[in-house]
């Protein structure tokens, strides 16, 4: 191992480091440390990828959250930045396509594409039948249960953000805090959700 390391750029090695400590030590300062070092870089380029502030800060913070839950897989062949930037872009391409079939349409009429071809759009229903009502009834129950297990601030922003489906900057106002804490804060009330949920993942 130590063979494979030693070919890695300072930087990488610097990584890698800060890998082993956050793995074996448990050291909260190293989980920070990494994402300090990369969470600029990888929102420009997920805001490249959706074109929306808010979307990229999202999946910033999904792409950190499901990188730090499989830190023990990474192995130095390559650059913990190339492995971060695999994870995000990859979870940002699934978003992408999920977007994509959220926002079909159907129109009789059709509309013509740029070959001049005549394209026509299937609906998606927006009306759930009663067993998809029952079951996403039953999935925010549970999820809400998760939230009251939360501290008194962090479950304020995760019910403003996913509830109420406020923006970064709505929220910023509604409670008088700058950005920046808001962001870190639901980061945090994020971190903490993901340890609740491995409780209740069969139910959510």
């Amino acid at each position: 191992m130590e063979d494979v390391v030693s070919k890695l750029s300072p930087k990488a090695q610097h990584d890698y480091k800060l890998v082993r400590r956050a793995v074996d030590d448990h050291d909260q300062t190293a989980y920070a440390e990494l994402m300090e070092r990369y969470r600029e870089s990888i929102y420009y380029m997920l805001l490249k990828m959706v074109n929306n502030p808010d979307d990229a800060d999202d999946l910033t913070i999904e792409a950190f959250g499901k990188a730090f839950s499989r830190l023990k897989q990474y192995q130095p062949n390559y650059a913990f930045s190339t492995w971060m930037f695999k994870i995000a872009s990859n979870n940002c391409i699934d978003f992408i396509r999920k977007e994509r079939k959220k926002r079909t349409m159907s129109i009789d009429t059709g509309m013509r594409n740029e070959d001049g071809e005549n394209v026509s759009y299937d609906i998606e229903s927006d009306v759930r039948d009663p067993e998809e009502e029952m079951v996403r009834d039953q999935r925010m129950e549970a999820m809400r249960l998760v939230v009251e297990k939360l501290k008194p601030r962090y479950k304020q922003l995760v019910i403003l953000r996913y509830f109420k489906e406020y923006s970064y900057d709505e929220i910023s106002q509604e409670l008088d805090l700058p950005l920046g804490t808001v962001k870190a804060q639901l980061f945090r009330a994020r971190d903490f959700l993901s340890t609740l949920m491995k409780n209740t993942k069969d139910t959510i």
